[in-house]
């Protein structure tokens, strides 16, 4: 079992008991590529706040109550804060969040995936992002993926020549499905 605490002056925030899964998903990834995490209603930033991760036996109710259950992971357990943050940082498990999203929006475009539906879908995995954040989110995926090659962009004529992409992609109402004409993309 994993124990975690996050330190960020005056406040210290801790969560006991997590499988490695869970730990890589709320804390381990987003600390690695610098994304604030949200834990006991606070947002942590890996740049402001202290992340220590130990490894020890799992906590019972009654080693936590009181305040006691950091004590005893510190008594039982090792620090592997460094390990796990070098192991979440490297190969798949590890990618940027930007990589994650971009590879989350090719698999949608396997059949026509709305711009809209680019954002819903950045908002159901980082809820707790800003929509500035998820905003800003959308536009770099897909314009990445625009300009690798991975996806297209298609509207009622056809695929969007590149030239249009940039006025299509920073306006307000291509995000909030308000534009003239219905665009999608496509896996390419």
């Amino acid at each position: 079992m994993f124990h975690l605490e996050l330190r960020q002056f005056p406040h210290v925030a801790r969560a006991f008991n997590l499988s490695r899964e869970e730990l890589d998903r709320r804390f381990a990834r987003p600390w690695v590529t610098g994304t604030e995490i949200e834990h006991e209603d606070r947002r942590w930033a890996p740049g402001r706040a202290k992340l220590v991760i130990f490894e020890a036996p799992e906590l019972g109710l009654e080693q936590l109550g009181l305040g006691r259950g950091w004590a005893a992971v510190g008594k039982n357990g090792v620090e592997v804060t460094e390990t796990v943050l070098a192991q979440a940082g490297r190969g798949a498990e590890g990618r940027s969040t930007l990589e994650i999203v971009k590879a989350a929006i090719r698999d949608g475009a396997r059949t026509p995936l709305a711009l809209t539906e680019v954002l819903e879908l950045i908002a159901g995995e980082y809820p707790a992002w800003r929509p500035s954040e998820q905003l800003a989110m959308a536009e770099q995926a897909v314009w990445e993926l625009l300009h690798q090659g991975g996806i297209v962009l298609r509207g009622p004529e056809g695929p969007v020549a590149s030239e249009h992409w940039p006025e299509i992609l920073l306006s307000w109402g291509t995000w909030t499905g308000q534009p003239v004409q219905e665009l999608v993309l496509e896996a390419a």
